[in-house]
């Protein structure tokens, strides 16, 4: 199990981009034979809690959550090309929850929102 946030780089998650955002993230999972157990996406980032194949890696799923995603939205929502030079930062945060109760983990993803 990993926990997990990703950055973009300005406030873009809105205006229908956030929906979008998470149907091509649980297209990507699903592929992968991943599971997304929590999902939260705030304006200029998204809290993850994601079931994934070790011998799969998560690495190398949230390369493939960050490359189509930067691909579908900057061509369907053409205003994010001029907005921003690249939709993800380069970075990101992991970490297994192997010994956290889920619902800790949900429960803090679900409070994000209001902060």
């Amino acid at each position: 199990m990993w926990f997990g946030v990703l950055n973009y780089s300005r406030n873009v998650l809105v205006d229908g981009v956030d929906e979008r955002l998470k149907s091509i993230l649980l297209e990507v999972a699903k592929e992968t034979k991943s599971e997304v157990i929590e999902m939260d996406i705030m304006p200029d980032h998204v809290h993850l809690l994601v079931e994934c194949n070790p011998q799969f890696g998560i690495n190398k799923l949230i390369r493939m959550m960050k490359g189509r995603s930067s691909r579908y939205l900057r061509n369907e929502f053409p205003w994010l090309k001029s907005r921003i030079p690249s939709i993800w930062t380069k970075s990101y945060f992991v970490s297994t929850v192997g010994g956290t109760p889920l619902d800790v983990v949900k429960q803090y993803i679900e409070n994000q929102r209001g902060v």
